[in-house]
């Protein structure tokens, strides 16, 4: 069988790691040939493709980014997008699909699916919200990447007395922001999932103050709404957050704060340990399920074993912070905090 491999949507660590898995376990146990298709979906749409071989593959395990680079164009907003994808797989010789990728590439991969073509999806996103998978690969990552930045944080913000704002990652949900700012001790965490409650963020800041730490890291995910501000749509633009925030909490506390937004850093380097290994595992996992001809799937990991599931429940909505995780967030703060404006201060 030839398998043709696609890496779509933003690019994660671990993609390069899936790609080798899956032509290793191929070639050494199936006898499969492996053609890449280069710039996501634009490459089954113009035909841009390299060969994926043991040779081609040998050295990749550890680097980020995806030897078949990527892009945004999505093949259902394309005229003839589908018909265009299956002559580019006939003119390869290309039987099956192995599309890596998050919420919108599996979104594409079901379409495929629908007229026809043999597909299997493998889940990746550092937002981690992929609905069916526990995990997907590149959330690791992205949460140590954030964690070391906010460990940063907290010394220069203590030696200058200054509240900080970190922006990470997630466009819909919260996990970076929640698991990077509880292992990095964040003292408030903001997320989609929650309002933000700007008396109660305030009100952290002065307990801060009143416990004589007269410092704060705030760790604040991209896709949070800022009441009453260009931040409250949920079609807005994605960043900037964190400089909003911080705006608002010096306004209403008095205390210098300063903003940072990790951006990019978050999806760019060398993949964890952890996240080399759940890719390699999917990649295995992919290949299993392609030639035994189970198409319309996607592998997912559930209670720590490798499963698969189809295309349709891994594009359900986006998954969320759970309540179990929130109420850590929850728990590791002060029970009651009131807000003491500047102008009752001063009144008073």
């Amino acid at each position: 069988m030839r398998i043709g491999i696609v890496t779509a949507g933003g690019d994660c660590p671990g993609l390069n790691a899936v790609i080798r898995a899956a032509v290793r376990k191929g070639v050494l146990h199936y006898g499969n040939e492996f053609v890449g298709f280069t710039e996501g979906w634009r490459g089954l749409i113009e035909d841009l493709s390299m060969p994926l071989n043991l040779q081609t593959t040998d050295e990749i395990l550890s680097r980020g980014g995806t030897i078949l680079r990527s892009s945004r164009l999505d093949i259902r907003q394309v005229h003839g997008g589908y018909v265009k994808c299956m002559q580019t797989m006939a003119r390869h010789g290309v039987e099956a699909l192995i599309a890596i990728g998050g919420n919108g590439t599996q979104a594409a991969s079901l379409a495929l699916s629908e007229v026809g073509v043999n597909v299997v999806g493998v889940p990746k996103t550092i937002d981690n919200d992929l609905s069916g998978t526990d995990m997907c690969f590149g959330f690791d990552t992205a949460v140590n990447v954030a964690t070391e930045a906010i460990d940063r944080l907290h010394t220069t913000a203590e030696a200058h007395n200054r509240v900080i704002v970190c922006e990470v990652m997630g466009r819909h949900t919260g996990w970076i922001a929640a698991c990077a700012g509880l292992a990095g001790g964040a003292h408030v965490i903001v997320i989609p999932e929650r309002p933000i409650d700007l008396d109660d963020i305030c009100a952290q800041v002065q307990y801060e103050w009143q416990e004589g730490r007269q410092y704060a890291i705030i760790v604040a995910a991209e896709g949070a709404h800022l009441p009453n501000t260009e931040w409250t749509s949920p079609t807005r633009k994605l960043g900037g957050i964190g400089i909003a925030l911080a705006k608002v909490i010096e306004e209403r506390t008095g205390y210098e704060t300063r903003s940072i937004s990790l951006g990019h850093v978050q999806r760019g380097g060398t993949p964890t340990a952890y996240d080399r290994q759940l890719a390699t595992r999917y990649g295995v996992a992919a290949v299993d399920v392609v030639n035994e001809r189970r198409y319309g799937r996607m592998v997912a990991l559930k209670n720590s074993v490798i499963v698969d599931i189809p295309l349709e429940e891994a594009v359900a909505p986006p998954r969320g912070v759970d309540a179990q995780l929130m109420g850590v967030i929850t728990a590791l703060r002060p029970a009651a905090l009131k807000f003491t404006s500047l102008s009752t201060e001063s009144s008073g």
